[in-house]
């Protein structure tokens, strides 16, 4: 179930994980698969639906799965990767911590309000992903976190004509008002000058946790994060075509299409084995590729 969720959802990550060896793709799915069901609980509310009473169901789920009961086969194959994986689970009760600040609010007043979100809804994830995927360096979780902030600012920046209609905003209250940009323009979809320049200052900002992020990670755990990096090089593009759609995500097809996102995944893929190659054959070794 969990990779049918994770395929029929589309997602950037999906190409990300074809290429980890089966064990960790299967726990990868049920995380994401973990992660899409709770933003679903709370953006996908039927007429009628009580969002708060369904996370709240979702919680207790949770802890019945991690007390060792049976439930959503979702949640009994992500408590299984979190027991394989040693995954703590303040990480998942986190995340819900964020999705339920969907429920709570939907303005962000600063960034540092912002931040506090993102890290919960998307650097959490990146902390539970880097379990799985290994690494040896503690200075891997600022990689990650750093990438999660700079995958929701983006998703935040394609995202605003789709948020708006469901009434929330997450660029912050100070800085539309430092460019000039109102929360009504935003709301009707208003692209003008000011809102161009208020972009331009977003994506600068997502950038420089782009470079962080990748300045963050150590060397020696770069090809055990083979997966993640391909995560980064697609939203990166994603980010490139905000920029070249001079910003206009009311109108635009702000997507990388499945060929471009494959054919992305292949290519780091196939970088990374070579250059293992290179390496063992430089030290005398048998080359080793990663394992589909």
């Amino acid at each position: 179930m969990s990779r049918r969720v994770t395929k029929a959802s589309g997602s950037n990550f999906y190409y990300a994980f074809l290429f980890l060896p089966k064990p960790k793709r299967e726990a990868i799915y049920a995380v994401y698969a973990f992660c899409r069901l709770s933003d679903d609980l709370v953006d996908e509310v039927k007429a009628g639906g009580d969002p708060a009473a369904a996370l709240t169901r979702w919680r207790q789920e949770l802890d019945i799965d991690f007390h060792g009961g049976a439930g959503h086969p979702v949640i009994a194959a992500v408590g299984q990767a979190a027991r394989r994986f040693h995954i703590p689970k303040a990480y998942f009760q986190e995340l819900l911590n964020g999705m339920e600040m969907d429920l709570t609010r939907a303005r962000y007043a600063t960034f540092e309000e912002l931040y506090s979100y993102c890290y919960r809804v998307a650097s959490v994830v990146g902390l539970i992903c880097i379990e799985i995927f290994g690494y040896r360096n503690p200075g891997t979780k600022m990689y990650a976190e750093r990438l999660g902030i700079a995958f929701q600012l983006t998703n935040i920046l394609r995202d605003l004509a789709l948020d708006a209609r469901r009434g929330r905003i997450y660029l912050q209250q100070d800085e539309l008002k430092r460019f000039g940009y109102t929360e009504d323009e935003l709301l009707a979809g208003s692209y003008n000058d000011a809102f161009v320049e208020l972009m331009r200052f977003q994506c600068g900002r997502t950038r420089d946790f782009f470079r962080a992020a990748s300045a963050a990670l150590p060397a020696e755990d770069t090809r055990s994060l083979l997966a993640a990096e391909i995560m980064r090089a697609i939203y990166y593009r994603l980010l490139l075509k905000i920029e070249r759609e001079r910003y206009d995500v009311f109108n635009g097809d702000i997507s990388l299409g499945k060929t471009r996102k494959l054919l992305l995944a292949s290519t780091l893929w196939l970088r990374s084995a070579l250059t293992s190659w290179h390496r063992r054959r430089s030290t005398g070794g048998a080359p080793t590729y990663p394992q589909p």
